[in-house]
């Protein structure tokens, strides 16, 4: 399980895609794909949070609590936290790999997808 900023910044970064940056926005450490925010740790709650769906946010978070959880800052958009210490990596690196290609121009995604 990933625990900390510092396992998910390792562990997202071993998933070797191009274009992922090392960042701060708005004060707090991040990275980015593409130029944008690809994954980060909530100032506000000891959680990773991902990009996502507000209906699939609700789902993770109906089925698991514990794990998926939710800070007020967070209610009016579809990121997804998961809570530090319960983030399975098999887990975080789909939602990953998902989020980097979303965040991928598309010009780039056929020359990659070719490859």
């Amino acid at each position: 399980m990933i625990s900390t900023w510092a396992e998910l910044r390792d562990f997202a970064l071993s998933l070797d895609l191009p274009h992922v940056t090392d960042a701060v926005s708005w004060g707090n450490p991040n990275l980015k794909a593409h130029g944008k925010m690809w994954c980060w740790w909530s100032p506000y709650v000891d959680a990773a949070i991902f990009k996502g769906s507000r209906d699939e946010r609700e789902m993770l978070m109906a089925a698991d609590p514990e794990t998926f959880v939710m800070h007020p800052h967070y209610a009016n958009t579809g990121l997804i936290l998961v809570a530090g210490g319960r983030i399975d990596p098999g887990w975080a690196e789909a939602r990953l790999r998902q989020s980097w290609r979303d965040a991928a121009p598309k010009r780039f995604l056929k020359e990659w997808d070719a490859r």
